[in-house]
This record gives structure tokens, sequence and C-alpha cells, in this order.
């Protein structure tokens, strides 16, 4: 059954849904699943849920429309997420240093058991330190992924299949096609994240994000590693604590990227060293941060992009900025395009003030599969629309509408093109996701 395997894998049974990647596509995707009456299983790598959002970084965007006009256009079981947030401590609303709209900050470590708790109270079981290693397919139907496990390989069957790994791993393994970034455009870089304590954040406001940039540039001049000179840090929920997007890695060279592990571990070990010298730098340079300390780095390295899988449908860079509504979409982005590079920074191209692309549900269903769907970061889209509607509210809303349709897809076996659109958006709409630009009163 498992190609060379001399061996009977051991079972752990069969799903309704299956969702890989607890990320905030995966998590959402379970908990939609699950709430709609599917028997789900949500695996994750990593000792706790949430991927992206609790390992690398601390705030949400794209809940809100950039500019003076900030629309909301994103809501259901992310508003969850929030609330859930909100009852277990502070959550700070701030502007994106770039104008990328109000970000929502929170503690990650809250958000770990937030995730959690809805997952698990919505009925879905979770396997955490699980990597999937295959998958078998006939006529392109997902029948069962292979795991590995801290007890050695474990097989399951699902109806159904989400992948919300980011980095498409089930597609990957189950032969489906997809682009890898980097084969068409250069592909965005990587970011070790850390956080600083003892800052004072009223010196630290007295100079500007352009002041910051010039500093980093003398101190490039002066001898600092800063391969990055463009980069932000902000407050958090916790008084004195500041956190950054800074440190600046290549994602692919000389034809090798991060979905290779060699390549992956030179970068996780780059990255926490080209930490170190940035701390360095905000501790000698930037007012505010002269008795300050670096006391955490992010768990895991910042992907951005790495294989963007093939579906019934590609959302391209003329659809984000001429903001195109689709007769099938299940989600809404108003972030702009942000594009990381080594040789050119960073570059943000925005939509109209005001206005959001739909993202169509033919981008979620796998173009070469019966029963599988994509969620999050390997979604169907070009380099460019993709690098507007990777932002982690996009990423929820996503798996709200992934995890909808593969729960109503089960009743017929899993076919998930067989459910009509009408039914995925009634169903989504009744539980709050916002779905029509400019359907939310503007804040």
């Amino acid at each position: 059954m498992w190609g060379s395997l001399d061996r009977e894998v051991p079972s752990l049974g069969s799903y309704d849904v299956v969702v890989v990647g607890s990320g905030s596509a995966g998590s959402c995707a379970a908990i939609a699943a699950a709430r709609h009456g599917a028997r789900v299983l949500l695996l994750e790598k990593l000792p706790f849920l949430g991927g992206t959002s609790t390992a690398v970084l601390d705030t949400f965007y794209g809940f809100y429309t950039p500019g003076e006009r900030a629309v909301k256009v994103v809501g259901g079981i992310p508003d969850d997420v929030v609330d859930g947030l909100r009852r277990l401590g502070t959550v700070v609303e701030r502007p994106n240093t770039y104008g990328a709209g109000t970000g929502v900050t929170y503690l990650a470590e809250h958000l770990k058991v937030v995730w959690e708790r809805l997952v698990t109270e919505a009925g879905a079981d979770v396997l955490l330190h699980a990597f999937v290693q295959d998958v078998l397919v006939r006529d392109g139907r997902i029948e069962a992924l292979l795991l590995a496990t801290k007890g050695g390989l474990r097989q399951v069957g699902a109806t159904a299949v989400v992948d919300a790994s980011g980095d498409a791993d089930v597609c990957h393994f189950a032969g489906f096609g997809y682009e890898q970034a980097g084969d068409l455009a250069p592909a965005q870089t990587l970011t070790t994240t850390f956080r600083m304590g003892n800052v004072d954040p009223a010196a630290r406001r007295a100079i500007r994000k352009e002041d910051l940039h010039r500093l980093m540039e003398e101190a490039a001049l002066d001898g600092y590693a800063l391969p990055r000179r463009e980069g932000s840090d902000h407050i958090t929920p916790i008084p004195g604590v500041v956190a950054t997007v800074m440190t600046r890695l290549d994602s692919a060279v000389d034809g090798a990227n991060v979905t290779d592990p060699a390549f992956l571990t030179e970068a996780e070990i780059a990255g926490r060293r080209q930490a170190l010298e940035y701390a360095r730098f905000l501790t000698d340079r930037v007012p505010g941060y002269g008795e300050a300390a670096l006391f955490a780095l992010g768990t895991q390295i910042g992907v951005r992009e790495t294989r963007r899988v093939y579906g019934d449908y590609r959302v391209t860079r003329e659809d984000v900025l001429e903001a195109h509504q689709f007769d099938d979409q299940v989600a809404l982005c108003g972030a702009p395009i942000e594009d990381h590079h080594s040789g050119t920074g960073t570059n943000w191209v925005y939509l109209p003030e005001g206005t959001a692309v739909g993202v169509p549900l033919r981008a979620l269903v796998v173009r070469d599969a019966v029963n599988a769907l994509v969620a999050g970061r390997c979604f169907s889209a070009t380099h460019d629309a993709h690098a507007s509607i990777r932002s982690m509210a996009q990423c929820m809303a996503m798996g709200q509408a992934a995890g909808t349709l593969a729960a109503l897809a089960v009743p017929g076996g899993g076919d998930v093109r067989a459910v009509p659109y009408p039914r995925v958006r009634d169903t989504l709409l009744g539980d709050g996701a916002l779905l029509e630009a400019g359907a939310e009163a503007v804040r």
C-alpha cells in the first residue's frame, strides 16, 4: 500500500475531513468543518496550534482595508478568534508601518490556547508532532495519508482533505500540480522574528520610520551586518516589549529552497545569528533601546511562499489591483501586494482605497483532485496576487470556506465540486463571513 514499506502501518481510522496544518487557515478549516457536523482530524507538525500565527508573528493583518476609510472585510470564525484573545488579555489595534491597514496584535501564547479551545470545543480531534510523508491517491481521490509521528508511522483515511500546510505538502506528495516559488518569479525572502524587552516606548516613538531606516543604513556602513534596511518594530500588549520584522534571508539559492530540509536547516541557523546582529544594532543605535535586551526568537523562521497549488482558478495581479469581484467568492482582501526581495527590498502596490478583491472558491479547489481543497498561503494564485492575499486574516477566511465546503461535501463522498456554490455562500453568510465588498459598515 505504501510503496516499499514491508510492514503494516497502524491506522488512526478514517475521518470525514482531515486538515493538514493548523495555522490560521487550517485551524479555521477544522473549526468550520467540525461545527457543521463532520468528524475532523487536525494534524500539526509543531507542539502547538497556530503555525505562523503563534510560531512567528503576533499580529493579524487583513481584517480591514488600508487608508482613512477602513472597511472590515473579514468576519465569522476569525471574529471568534479575536474575541477569545480579548477574554484572555489585552489586544492592541495599531496601524501598519507601511500603511497596509490596521493590525490586531496579540500575545502568541494566548493565541495557542485560543486555537486549542476553539478547535476542541467544535469537536475536532487534534494530533500534534505529525508530518505527512505520503498520500494514497486513486483516480484523483485522496484515500489516505501516511504520517510520521512520535510513535512511528501511522495512516489515516479521509473522505475530504484540506491542505493548509502552507507548503502544499499534501498536494506535493499526492502528485498534484503546483508552482514552486522561484520557478517563474523570484521567491519572497525569509524572516526570523524576535522580541526585545525593557524598551522605552516614549523614546522609541520620538523617531519616525524614515529615521529608523536611516540609522540602519548608517550602521550598515559602519560594519553591522544588516541585509534589510527598511525593517519594522512594533508595540505589543506587554509594556516595554517590542516585536520586530527586520531580518532578511533568501528563500532559494542555487536551485535549493526552503522545502529542502538541508536548506531550511541552514536558513534557521542563519536567521537566528542575523537576529542577534539586529538586536545589537537596536541597543547600540536606536533611541529607546539603550537598556533593552533580546529575550525571544521566533519558534521557526517566517516563510512567505513556497509551493502554490494549481486550482480550478488562479487569482492574478490584475484581479487584485482591479479589486475584481467573482461570482463564487468566499473571502475578501484589501491588503496591498507586499513583495519582499533581497535585491529590490520590500515593494508595496495598493488597491484603490476602501476596496477589496474577492477570493473565488475555485482558487481553493485543487485542479487535479476530486476531494481536496487548499487554504492559506498555498492557495491558487500567481506570485503577485499571493503577495496580497497571504495575510493571516485572509488565510482564516479561506480556511473557514474550505472547512465548510469539505463538511458539506462529505455526504456526497467528498466530491467538492458537487456542492453548489449558493449552498456554500449561504452557509458562510449564516456563520458571519463577509463575502461582498462594502457589506460591513465603515469603522
